[in-house]
């Protein structure tokens, strides 16, 4: 048979309005409607299994109700004006994607559906109906339904008979005894559900009822009889009033519903609207690398917030049932905080005992499944918990650090959230980045709440799944609630800056996942490669620690400072250039000044390199080390105030690129068996944003014809380009990025300080725009208080109580953000769109090192995958000069430069 689906319009948007959670877009809009509506329509496109699909309206006019009851539906109240607003785009929307529109003057959507289910029955035809209005009932049969797409559940006679006691034939019958408030429909007096049940049950219809009066004794009271007998006229003036037209459709040609999304004929609003996920999934892309156009008025609106007290219920949950009940009642679109519990932090080994959920920021619940005490009590199963989160992914997910959720459940229950992700740890980030952002600190900074600490209830020595599960309970519910109640008080706090939400739902959250799938893939290492290297390294700390012993002519604690300086500038009399508490510094700087003056300063110099080597990476990346040879680091998405990622356990970013034992280190990395390492790196990033913000014209044209920047720099300032003129204009150029000032460079390229005031003059008079842009910048700094990069991410400074020296290092600090938060901006937006390149493929991106991504991939074909990923790097944003990336391919890290 086919199908005929008819929707309730403005019956399903009343309910999707009120389902879901008060939701805005970027600009403030109310959207909650829309995005019901939207979803609606993805979902019937998906299932396939609809012929037609009609939206059934209110008919203009007088309602021909209003004539039988001038009193029908009198005493409804106005709807709200959030949702007033959203109404005529709804209905826009459905004469956009082709669809019909069904009404008829005089009578309500209610008729109009009544009639078409009564045409489409003659035509053969099975008929869904999406309302949950119980108006609709009597329309059910063996060819009708109706459907609750909230709560997605169908609605046929056992339904009716369940909620009611009355099958759909006889309900118009039960209406008129019962009535109903809302629409100001009498029925009668006294009579409720119970006693209507019982009557129509047994007569079916109001004449039968009628016809009976002698009977009427034996089924209900004598007071209930005579209300029953006094209430005739008002029993069939609400039977006429509920009874819905059949008759209005003489002739109908419904249209078929399209074969391609409909929704693709709105995109354009889905953008407007903020539907990011929506859009992936009409597009037929996963959540990686969606973008929408940024938003540049980034005016700030001064508003204050005062949240409320937090309070809190927790919950222990250990059935299945119970749990599965609250989940399951909690619309699909509707927001759940979810916060897991594990045996230790590793993410690759990590097992999760517990976790926790909030769905409203009231209400916290707990579920245990692999604690293990004596005497534990009844836990959930292993299999159950996975069929509980399954029913939270289905949900939007708010996490805080969610990243680490995330990593935790994939690897122990190989589940995928399925909906978006939303993160109250980057919200705090974006709003200031300058400020921790951790749980605790960020309920303290803005509910005056002490959540309660981990050591409190964990003892030293033990991990989570030892503790008591009521202990458990109230412990992880507090962190969900507050993890539901902090997202949302900072997204309205974020509303007053619209792009920053913006930049938080196209670019953070979704770099979340791909930095999941980045740190899930790990690096290779050479085990046997470092091992020697070890020993070669420890050989070489002893015998220069045995030279600088001979050349003291004492033994002493090479890794003290004030050891070393006692020897250095007290027996040996060298000149101490930086004085430290406890005597002289022993700094590197300062021992590269003294490099010429004794023997001992080259071989300390040596002694600390090695050491650095051996004790900061070499054993470090051996104890890490799992059972596949591989590396697994974190990378922090708000670790930094500029932006950058930064990296951790261990740090990658943080292995010298031109050293040596840099080198050295980096040898150690290698590609797996049949494959390569592809570096692809950013070519002077910083300087091309310059450029762009500035629009100098020398600098632009530099950068358009391919010129080197260095070489065009030091032919403006000086009028030649050898290699040491190129050197001071390197230094020059990217010095003013990191706001460096003649002194820095005197220091930096061991000149005078009145020559490198002339080669900032020279270069000012060859770029002068780029002295007004730095200007220009440092004024809105000062009287703005932030710095912003080139997607809006601001970094905050306090200069209301700064003295002249931390506002001068604020400013400097503010310059840096602006070129390195914009060159942070597009590798993240890269990121993303690579990330959804290379899915399902054997690419895999293993680090980022700030302008420079890495992956592994298959030998065969390198080159040519390597420039696809540089096409997407250099296309992802468009700047006033070109983007333009270097390739390397190697065995090992090493080689990639």
């Amino acid at each position: 048979m086919r199908t005929l689906t008819i929707i309730d319009t403005f019956g399903f948007f009343f309910r999707s309005f009120y389902a879901l959670p008060p939701l805005r877009n970027s600009e403030g809009f109310p959207t909650s409607l829309l995005l019901g509506f939207a979803n609606l329509i993805h979902t019937i496109y998906k299932e396939q299994t609809c012929d037609y699909l009609v939206f059934a309206l209110e008919g203009g006019g007088i309602n021909h109700r209003k004539k039988l009851d001038p009193n029908y539906k009198a005493n409804r109240s106005p709807a709200p004006e959030e949702l007033r607003l959203q109404l005529p785009i709804a209905i826009e929307w459905i004469t956009k994607m082709g669809f019909e529109n069904l009404s008829f003057e005089g009578y309500e959507a209610d008729d109009a559906i009544a009639s078409l289910t009564h045409w489409a029955k003659d035509q053969n035809m099975l008929v869904k109906i999406i309302s949950h209005d119980k108006d609709l009932y009597q329309l059910i049969d063996d060819t009708t339904f109706l459907y609750d797409p909230i709560k997605k559940c169908e609605i046929r006679s056992q339904e009716c008979i369940s909620k009611w006691g009355i099958s759909p034939e006889d309900f118009i019958h039960f209406q008129a005894l019962i009535g109903d408030t809302s629409d100001n429909i009498p029925g009668i007096k006294g009579i409720g559900n119970k006693t209507a049940q019982k009557l129509i049950n047994h007569y079916h219809t109001l004449e039968a009822l009628y016809d009976d009066q002698e009977h009427l004794e034996s089924l209900v009271t004598k007071r209930l009889a005579t209300l029953i007998r006094e209430g005739k006229e008002a029993a069939f003036r609400s039977r006429d009033l509920v009874t819905l037209r059949k008759d209005l459709i003489q002739s109908f040609t419904p249209t078929p519903f399209p074969k391609d999304n409909p929704l693709k004929c709105i995109l354009p609003d889905l953008v407007r609207f903020d539907f990011e996920r929506l859009i992936l999934k009409v597009k037929g892309q996963s959540p990686f690398g969606f973008k929408k156009p940024f938003d540049q008025d980034y005016g700030q609106k001064k508003v204050q917030y005062s949240p409320k007290p937090f309070t809190y219920r927790y919950h222990l949950l250990t059935s299945l049932d119970e749990a599965l009940k609250i989940l399951q009642s909690h619309p699909i679109e509707s927001r759940i905080a979810f916060d897991c519990e594990t045996d230790g932090l590793n993410i690759q080994e990590s097992q999760m005992v517990g976790f926790s959920f909030s769905l409203d920021g009231v209400d916290g619940y707990y579920v245990p499944f692999a604690h293990d005490y004596l005497g534990v009590n009844t836990q959930i199963s292993k299999d159950e918990a996975k069929i509980l989160i399954q029913e939270i992914f289905k949900h939007p997910i708010i996490g805080h650090n969610l990243k680490f959720d995330y990593l935790i459940t994939k690897n122990n229950f190989d589940l995928l959230p399925q909906n978006l992700i939303l993160d109250s740890m980057v919200l705090a980030w974006l709003e200031d980045s300058s400020s921790p952002v951790g749980l605790d600190r960020q309920m303290f900074k803005w509910f005056d709440h002490k959540m309660i600490a981990f050591e409190d209830v964990v003892s030293k020595g033990q991990h989570f799944g030892q503790i008591h599960l009521e202990d458990a309970a109230k412990y992880a519910s507090e962190d969900a609630v507050a993890t539901y109640q902090l997202f949302h008080f900072l997204e309205a706090k974020l509303k007053d800056i619209p792009h920053l939400l913006n930049l938080a739902h196209t670019l953070e959250f979704p770099l979340i996942l791909t930095l999941a799938e980045m740190e899930n893939q790990g690096i290779k290492i050479d085990i046997a490669f470092f091992e020697k290297l070890k020993n070669q390294v420890s050989q070489l700390i002893s015998e220069c620690s045995s030279k600088i012993y001979t050349l003291a002519n004492e033994d002493f604690n090479l890794n003290s400072p004030q050891q070393l300086s006692n020897i250095l500038f007290e027996k040996l009399k060298l000149k101490g250039s930086k004085q430290v508490k406890g005597g002289f510094s022993t700094e590197e700087k300062v021992l590269e000044k003294l490099i010429n003056d004794h023997p001992i300063i080259p071989e300390i110099l040596q002694y600390r390199e090695a050491y650095k080597l051996r004790n900061t990476y070499i054993e470090p990346l051996l104890k890490l080390v799992d059972t596949q040879h591989k590396i697994f680091t974190s990378f922090l998405q708000t670790g930094t105030a500029t932006g950058r990622l930064s990296s951790k356990s261990p740090n990658l970013q943080n292995i010298p690129v031109r050293s040596e034992a840099g080198r050295k280190i980096r040898e150690g990395f290698i590609a797996q068996e049949g494959c390569v390492l592809l570096s692809v790196d950013y070519s002077q990033i910083e300087l091309r944003l310059l450029a762009h913000f500035s629009q100098d014209p020398n600098l632009t044209q530099a950068f358009e014809s391919h010129q080197d920047i260095h070489t065009q720099t030091a032919l403006k300032i000086f009028g030649n380009s050898d290699d040491s003129k190129r050197a001071i204009a390197k230094s020059i150029n990217f010095g003013l990025i990191y706001g460096m000032g003649a002194k820095k460079l005197s220091e930096t390229l061991k000149i005078p300080l009145k020559d490198a005031k002339s080669y900032i003059e020279s270069y000012f008079t060859s770029f002068p725009t780029v002295k007004t842009f730095l200007k220009t910048q440092e004024e809105n700094i000062l009287s703005q208080g932030y710095a912003q990069t080139l997607l809006g991410h601001r970094r905050y400074f306090n200069f209301d109580t700064a003295t002249d020296f931390q506002k001068s290092n604020f400013l400097r600090e503010g310059i840096n953000t602006i070129f390195q938060g914009s060159a942070a901006d597009l590798i993240k937006l890269a990121m993303n769109a690579i990330q959804q390149h290379i899915q399902n493929t054997p690419i895999k991106m293993l680090l980022q090192v700030h302008d420079e991504l890495i992956f592994e991939l298959p030998e065969s074909g390198a080159r040519e995958k390597g420039e696809e990923i540089a096409t997407i790097m250099n296309s992802i944003y468009s700047l006033k000069v070109p983007l333009e990336c270097g390739i390397s391919i190697g065995r090992n890290w090493a080689e990639l430069k």
